[in-house]
């Protein structure tokens, strides 16, 4: 028996369970609470709520409202690698893994100002219709398209599909907050390439349609973890392409899809 006062750290094997069962329920906690308030803004959104909100969403509302979104659409899929990033911070190889995480979201936080821009000028046009703001959202449903096929999207979806990879090239620096921190910047980096033009899809065509927000949550899942998950880039592009063509066509259209 240990002596008493004699501190006995748990065995590698215990940390690791512990990773592996906290970082999964932690990320999936934050992506629930993200889809809560992304239903409830949506809902304040198409209920009146604006009225209640005495106007239109400041930047400030939009920016939490941002976040929350990004939480619920990204962090199920960005779970494979935290889970590893997790694994290593319980061993003590790497900074703790919220610093990771923390990078990543920033990144795609600094976002939110474009967003709100394009999502203040077209949320009322195409609310009511207006036939420029429906060619606007099908012309960013065809460049979605192409981007989908596109070599950068692809070799950014190859680096979101290889967990591993990012410890290969960035394993060394995570030892320090910085360095960990400047682990998830990149790879939210990558994640971009791989999903801005979706996002652009939900400030320009959508709305930030939460039937919109659930779509392109299982699409971006499916293309980072799933064995065929090329294909089903490759199935969006061409849904995708067709929806956009349409609203060209027939831009009345876009009241169908907000």
């Amino acid at each position: 028996m240990p002596d008493a006062g004699v501190q006995v750290s748990p065995s590698p094997a215990i940390r690791d369970g512990v990773a592996r069962r906290t970082v999964p329920m932690v990320l999936l906690a934050l992506a629930a609470v993200g889809w809560w308030w992304s239903v409830k803004v949506a809902g304040d959104m198409s209920g009146g709520g604006m009225d209640a909100m005495a106007g239109p969403m400041s930047l400030g509302a939009f920016v939490v409202a941002w976040l929350a979104m990004m939480a619920a659409m990204m962090l199920p899929a960005v779970l494979p690698v935290v889970k590893l990033y997790g694994l290593a911070a319980a061993r003590g190889t790497v900074a703790p893994a919220p610093l990771f995480v923390a990078g990543y979201l920033v990144l795609w936080t600094t976002l939110a100002l474009p967003a709100f821009v394009a999502w203040r000028a077209l949320e009322m046009p195409l609310a009511d219709g207006a036939a420029w703001a429906g060619r606007v959202a099908g012309a960013t449903l065809l460049a979605a398209a192409v981007w989908q096929v596109s070599p950068v999207k692809s070799a950014c979806l190859r680096h979101c599909r290889s967990p591993m990879g990012v410890f290969l090239r960035f394993g060394g620096d995570a030892r320090r907050p910085a360095g960990a921190m400047r682990m998830g910047f990149v790879h939210g980096a990558y994640c971009i390439g791989c999903c801005w033009a979706l996002f652009a899809v939900l400030v320009a065509a959508a709305s930030m349609s939460v039937v919109w927000l659930v779509v392109f949550t299982v699409l971006i899942f499916a293309e980072k973890n799933l064995p065929s998950g090329e294909r089903f880039a490759l199935a969006a592009a061409c849904a995708l392409a067709a929806l956009g063509a349409a609203l060209l066509i027939a831009p009345s259209l876009i009241t169908h899809i907000t």
